[in-house]
This record gives C-alpha cells, sequence and structure tokens, in this order.
C-alpha cells in the first residue's frame, strides 16, 4: 500500500470572472505536494451531475490521484469575486456533495498508511462530513502529519469545531486574522501574537503552528521553541487564490523529504509568491523553487 499525502474536504468549482476553475483546498493541496515527487490524494464527493464529471476530468488534467464518490448532491461550486489588489471574497454554495463525504474501506485504508493529511474547518460545517474526516482522521498512524489549515470562511465555524480540529491535528495553519478570531474564542487576546502562537502550540501539543501573515511575512513555531521568520517576497499579483494551499503543500512535502523547518519554510514562501503571479490555483511550479 502506497504512503499517500492526503488532501482531504471540499472538492469545488471557483467561478471567477474570467471562468470557473477547479478548486478546493484539498486538490490544491494535494497538487502541489505532488510537484515535490510525493504519492498524494485529494479526498472529498462529487454530485452525480455534469460538474461532477467536469471535475473529474479536470482532476486527471492535472494528473492528480483522487477519490471522490458521487452522492445524491450538487458538485460545490464558489462564487469568486476579486477585488482590486487580486484579493478574493467567496460565496460558498451550501447542502453539496462534499458537505456529505462517506467514510467508506478504500478511504479506511488510505487513512491507515497515510504519511499526512491536511484538512480544515470548512468542510466541517456539515455534520456528515465532519464525523467522517474525524473518522478518517482517527484511522491514521502515530507518525502521520495531521495538518489543519483552518478556512474561517463567512459563518461556517464554531468554537466546538475549532478546538476538536486543534486537538486531533499536530500542525495548525492559520493567517494573521484567523489568529484574531481564535484569540477571542480561546480567551488568548490578552497575549500578543508570538506568545498567543506558542501558548496554542502547548495547550493543544502541537509539533508546529504555520503563522501566514501576508506582505508582513510567515513565521513557523515550534514545540521546542524554534521560530522561523521569512520575509514575503515583493511580486506582481495576478490572484491570490490557492496561494495559502500552495504553501501548506510544498512545506508539508519538503518536511517529509527531509529539509529542516527553516528550509521547508523558505521553499513554502517562494512556491506560494509564485502561485500569486500565476491566474488560479493549479500553476506548474518552476524546478528552481522546489530546491530553494
Amino acid at each position: 500500500m502506497k504512503r499517500y499525502v492526503v488532501g482531504l474536504g471540499e472538492a469545488l468549482w471557483d467561478v471567477l470572472p474570467e471562468g470557473k476553475k477547479l478548486g478546493g483546498a484539498p486538490a490544491n493541496f494535494a497538487y502541489h505536494a505532488a510537484q515535490f515527487g510525493l504519492d498524494t490524494i485529494a479526498i472529498s464527493a462529487l454530485g452525480d451531475d455534469d460538474l461532477g464529471t467536469e471535475t473529474i476530468e479536470a482532476l486527471k488534467e492535472h494528473n492528480l490521484n483522487y477519490l471522490m464518490p458521487r452522492v445524491p448532491y450538487p458538485t460545490g461550486t464558489v462564487q469568486v469575486t476579486l477585488t482590486g489588489d487580486g484579493i478574493p471574497t467567496y460565496d460558498i454554495k451550501e447542502n453539496v456533495a462534499w458537505d456529505n463525504i462517506p467514510f467508506n474501506s478504500e478511504m479506511e485504508e488510505i487513512a491507515k498508511y497515510a504519511r499526512a493529511v491536511c484538512f480544515g474547518s470548512l468542510a466541517q460545517r456539515n455534520v456528515v462530513s465532519r464525523e467522517n474526516i474525524r473518522k478518517f482522521l482517527d484511522a491514521t498512524p502515530n507518525d502521520c502529519l495531521r495538518i489543519c489549515d483552518i478556512n474561517l470562511r463567512q459563518q461556517f465555524y464554531s468554537k466546538e469545531i475549532l478546538e476538536e480540529s486543534f486537538c486531533i491535528c499536530n500542525i495548525l495553519k492559520i493567517n494573521d486574522e484567523e489568529l484574531v478570531v481564535v484569540s477571542r474564542m480561546f480567551g488568548y487576546d490578552s497575549l500578543d501574537m508570538r506568545q498567543t502562537c506558542e501558548k496554542i502550540v502547548q495547550d493543544f501539543h502541537l509539533k508546529m503552528l504555520v503563522l501566514t501573515c501576508g506582505t508582513n511575512g510567515s513565521y513557523v513555531f515550534t514545540d521546542d521553541g524554534l521560530t522561523s521568520f521569512q520575509d514575503t517576497p515583493k511580486v506582481e499579483v495576478a490572484d491570490t487564490v490557492g496561494a495559502g494551499d500552495s504553501f501548506t503543500g510544498s512545506f508539508c512535502a519538503s518536511i517529509i523529504n527531509g529539509k529542516s523547518v527553516q528550509e521547508a519554510h523558505k521553499t513554502a514562501v517562494q512556491v506560494s509568491a509564485y502561485v500569486c503571479t500565476q491566474n488560479g490555483a493549479m500553476p506548474v511550479i518552476p524546478d528552481k523553487l522546489k530546491t530553494v
């Protein structure tokens, strides 16, 4: 059985001003981790509709492994509107296929041998997917990197979902805006940013916390007290769709491939900056960026 790096959660189409593109964090994450030579797979659910068929075709075009059962709900879509500086806002359709991800024997087998799995809060907005994502995570081996890349979109999160996610993950990825929300929720708002991150690592027994701060750089805090900081490169932004997922995918892949935290962090920053210069979430990453 292959040891897969798994993107688990929402499968959807980003409906952008210039047309629709395959999106969703799991596929984006798996796509970028795969560019570093790892066996990856995106796990979700699709509708038994034309858009579901298009999704499979698009996954194949990107050479992505997938396990996405067809369920009697429409395939997910998100209306994406970009601001003048390329920052996306999202209208995420509800009661769709990825809200109803099943947990079957094939998924359980992949979970048992997973090297890493990335999941978020968005895909847990519905109880069916939330329970089955939890079953998948519970079935992973002790050495699996369980990465929670939270996605505080619209009203689709709660303290309960976040707390359970923090307890089951060993790497948390969060941005500066999300950190403010989490700080208020969990009573950390009297602490500064660094203290908050260190407290979260301690309270939830994490290996690492990755904090991204947009143009103000990014940090990695580890359980042994290491802090890594990287400036955000200045680039001409086409759009930022998928940039965070490319960061997570390349960081995870670099750690698995034996890079130090600082080396993996540098690679992740360079890759995500490049993705910002391209339209859409899944550009081909130049080889030179995989070895920085």
